[in-house]
């Protein structure tokens, strides 16, 4: 299978953080989600990916091409969505949107103009007096206005009202109608990605914990509810990690047959969602440290 994005080997070093040859891939046609916490290395790897940081080892490439020997050609073909509004504040969305066009050899202005109905852009507003959803917007509707073939998108759900949310992600789902396309989607929202992702890649403290198709992640994962007293140092090592109260226990686990050997019926079994995943995943870390 083709990609679109592929990132081998990946390393930053900063003072306290290190991403630490990190490795994924999008495939053409899918949308992956890149989770992790706040400063687990998701947005570094975003500008990485952007040439906006220097990599101190590994390789990017996009569209088959290393992405510092052939930038220029490379962000023609990217629309991006940073969390950050990065525009000029004093100008209005249809002096920005003047400025901004030029640089993009397939801009295409009726589909511009389309989006900004679509999105109910006032054209003669400043950029400061939008709302943090309506810059969102506008970063959105530039990005899809140049017939960019991979959309990176950091955090661009955050602070926008759950309608916004579902039609930008039912306007991911139309992108992907075309196979020449991708979507890397960074965000912490995980029912987003619940909705549309085809792969999640998971990053915590600048690692990989995993990168996979969705539907298989979601497979080998399981909640484990029951009561403390069930609980042994034995069956604890067992889960991945366990949160507990006094009203009984959960647990994330990989394999259930060895708990259902042990604990039998006593305990409730549940699938884990990606909300889940991550959480008890880094709990389980934090337990472990």
């Amino acid at each position: 299978m083709a990609n679109i994005l592929e990132v081998n080997n990946l390393s930053k070093k900063f003072k306290g953080f290190n991403l630490n040859n990190i490795s994924f891939s999008v495939p053409y046609g899918y949308i992956m989600g890149f989770i992790g916490p706040n400063g687990a290395g998701k947005t570094t790897t975003i500008k990485l990916i952007m040439n906006l940081l220097n990599k101190d080892g590994g390789e990017i490439r996009v569209f088959g091409r290393d992405h510092q020997e052939f930038e220029k050609e490379i962000k023609q073909k990217i629309g991006f969505v940073y969390e950050e509004c990065y525009y000029y504040e004093d100008l209005s969305v249809t002096e920005m949107k003047r400025i901004i066009a030029p640089f993009y050899r397939d801009w295409d202005e009726p589909v511009f103009q389309r989006y900004q109905k679509r999105f109910g852009l006032p054209a003669g507003k400043k950029i400061k007096e939008l709302s943090r959803g309506m810059k969102t917007k506008f970063s959105l509707a530039v990005a899809l206005s140049h017939h960019a073939d991979l959309i990176i998108l950091d955090e661009p759900t955050s602070g926008l009202d759950p309608v916004f949310r579902d039609e930008l992600l039912e306007i991911l789902r139309e992108l992907m109608q075309d196979e020449t396309k991708g979507v890397l989607f960074s965000t912490h929202i995980t029912p987003d990605l619940d909705k549309i992702a085809d792969y999640i890649c998971f990053i915590e403290k600048g690692n990989i914990v995993f990168s996979d198709v969705k539907d298989e992640i979601l497979n080998k994962y399981n909640i484990i509810k029951g009561s403390r007293d069930l609980l042994t140092e034995e069956n604890r090592r067992l889960f991945i990690s366990i949160r507990e109260s006094e009203f009984g226990f959960q647990a994330l686990c990989g394999d259930t047959a060895p708990i259902k050997s042990q604990l039998g019926d006593r305990v409730i079994v549940e699938k884990a969602g990606l909300d889940d995943i991550m959480l008890y995943t880094i709990r389980g870390k934090q337990d472990h440290a």
